[in-house]
């Protein structure tokens, strides 16, 4: 017997009604339980009001006429500040959030989307992993995601949000996309503690295994929120510093500000101590040469030693690769170089112009660095930044010492322009260092009171003719030695002049990458 108008229209809206909150009253319980909200009231959050389109709503798992609709994730597309966004959100109320096949389907169908407009990708994940009832086709549809993730890199920027609990062959997919936004209460991990303690017989809790805070400190996290508001509000002030598309300008800022020396410009004069050895935070350096201050920090948790941002420069997102000297006294090491040479390497790829602002004593050393590979990771940042072709800066605050000025954008690392501030030391080495080594012998023949003395003679010589901007300068590897108040308006300037760089490289396939 066939349906009316009228009734088609009834059915209609009785399966629409049944697939916005399709999970079990139980676990729809537990999440109002945990304060936590639907995938549909995330996405409304995330995105601008009213901009969600969804796709595959009466999708279901097969085999069963009762599965409930939209098989754990709800898909589709809106904007951010009026720019397209692909998204996704997992249903954990529905078979955990895993992933089956119709799952599967979905979120590759948005990435298909994705892919052909050029625009970026969103994941609110909340997954217990894979869907074990649907056997090989789950992992299957793994791989499906993954395929899709690899033309997207580099084309537009793929997000993972990090909600409850990510498990299994669930987190895979977010440590792919270039940044990993998560909430402190979420969790990541390939397998549990259980799973753990039965295999290797380690007792472990969850907190110390994947917390959100740890996996910060193992580099897979760029960024904890409270809640999932505050995460989705840095995201969307993340994807206010980057394009929709390599293809595409990244979004320009307010322009013309402030085009006079301005007294927090003047503050920067007297911001480096005069001790050579005493610390300062240089995120008081950055928010004075940037505009607004507006400088987001990203994953400030790993490698604390360098700190990688986005700020503008006259209404122009650049990214900034900083070193910190509150932390191992701003030296490299292992971790730092990584998170370093990853950040040049994303902005390369969306074409924002870097910055580096260097106070470096060198590389960490120790057999600790030695073990963690800090040759390797080292090598990975020098040739991020040889492979980088967008407008690179270097501007050299105090210490800039041996392997870590060669690898903090020195210009013979092809960065395009470099200055210095007068109160910058450019070396092999620090005074200290090469007066011991150059003048040990002498030190120890003149006896301990007369080789200390003699010793800090050679070492004020040292820093007074030998560790200077001006030697640099005269060589021709420092552009110019600026007055530290006038940092903001050079670098203005800078950008101005190398917007139209292009560079013209022989063709190859690829480079052979630093694994």
């Amino acid at each position: 017997m066939s349906m009316t108008t009228a009734e088609k229209l009834a059915d209609l809206r009785v399966k629409m009604a049944q697939s916005e909150d399709p999970g079990s009253e139980r676990s729809k319980a537990k999440r109002t339980a945990l304060g936590r909200t639907t995938p549909r009231q995330r996405i409304d959050s995330l995105l601008d009001k009213g901009s969600f389109v969804e796709m595959g709503r009466l999708a279901k798992m097969p085999g069963n006429p009762m599965n409930p609709y939209g098989d754990g994730v709800v898909t589709g597309h809106g904007t951010i500040d009026g720019r397209p966004v692909v998204v996704y959100a997992h249903d954990n109320t529905v078979f955990g959030g895993s992933v089956g096949e119709a799952f599967g389907k979905k979120v590759c169908a948005a990435m298909d989307l994705a892919i052909k407009i050029g625009c970026p990708v969103i994941g609110i994940n909340d997954s217990g992993g894979a869907r074990v009832q649907d056997a090989v086709t789950s992992l299957a549809m793994y791989s499906e995601i993954g395929r899709r993730q690899y033309p997207l890199s580099g084309l537009s920027p793929q997000i993972s949000i990090m909600l409850g609990k990510c498990a299994g062959g669930a987190v895979y997919a977010p440590v792919t996309t270039d940044f990993v936004v998560a909430t402190k209460d979420s969790y990541m991990f390939v397998t549990g503690p259980d799973v753990i303690r039965s295999v290797t017989g380690e007792d472990i809790t969850i907190e110390e295994l994947g917390s959100a805070e740890k996996q910060m400190e193992y580099g897979n996290v760029n960024y904890v929120a409270e809640d999932e508001y505050e995460a989705f509000s840095y995201v969307r002030r993340l994807l206010s510093f980057l394009p929709t598309s390599s293809n595409d300008p990244a979004p320009l800022g307010r322009t013309g500000l402030e085009p006079e020396v301005t007294d927090s410009d003047l503050s920067l004069n007297t911001i480096i101590p005069d001790s050579d050895n005493a610390s300062y935070d240089v995120m008081d350096v950055l928010v004075k040469i940037f505009d607004d201050g507006d400088v987001l920090e990203v994953t400030p948790g790993y490698g604390a030693n360098v700190v990688t941002a986005f700020a503008r420069v006259d209404g122009r997102p650049v990214g900034v690769i900083a070193n910190q000297p509150k932390v191992l006294s701003g030296c490299l090491d292992a971790r730092a170089a990584e998170k370093a040479a990853r950040h040049v390497a994303l902005c390369n790829a969306y074409n924002i112009p870097i910055v580096f602002v260097v106070d470096v004593p060198g590389f960490l050393p120790g057999f600790e660095e030695e073990k963690n590979g800090v040759i390797h990771r080292g090598a990975k940042f020098l040739a991020a930044i040889v492979g980088a072709d967008v407008p690179k800066v270097t501007v050299v605050l105090r210490k800039a010492y041996g392997g870590g000025y060669a690898v903090m954008g020195s210009k013979n690392l092809g960065t395009d322009i470099n200055f210095a501030w007068p109160t910058a030391r450019i070396a092999v080495m620090g005074a200290e260092g090469a007066v011991d080594l150059l003048k040990r012998r002498e030190i120890e023949a003149a006896g301990p009171e007369e080789g200390a003395k003699i010793r800090q003679q050679f070492i004020d010589m040292y820093n007074t003719f030998m560790a200077t901007p001006y030697i640099a300068a005269e060589r021709g590897y420092i552009d110019a030695v600026i007055e530290p108040a006038d940092t903001r308006l050079m670098l203005r300037k800078a950008f101005a002049q190398l917007r139209d760089k292009e560079l013209l490289t022989p063709h190859r396939k690829h480079e052979v990458p630093l694994l």
